[in-house]
């Protein structure tokens, strides 16, 4: 998908399609954490400490429970 900026103001807007905001999850109440890295723009929705913390015990499990095969993988 290519986009163009849209002058708002003093600034530039990106705008995003509803489908778009639909997958993501992202409504007008969300907040955003954007940064940037390099060439690269990164818009994401912050996550809370609860959703982050999830987020690492199935990670661990996962590796837990399939160290051998990563194992394999990576030799």
């Amino acid at each position: 998908m290519v986009k163009t900026l849209s002058r708002t103001g003093n600034s530039l807007a990106l705008i995003l399609d509803k489908p778009l905001l639909e997958a993501t999850g992202i409504d007008a109440e969300t907040p955003l954490e954007v940064s940037a890295d390099g060439d690269v723009i990164v818009i994401a929705p912050v996550r809370s400490a609860a959703d982050r913390k999830r987020f690492r015990a199935a990670a661990e499990a996962i590796t837990e429970r399939y160290a051998g095969v990563f194992r394999r993988l990576a030799g």
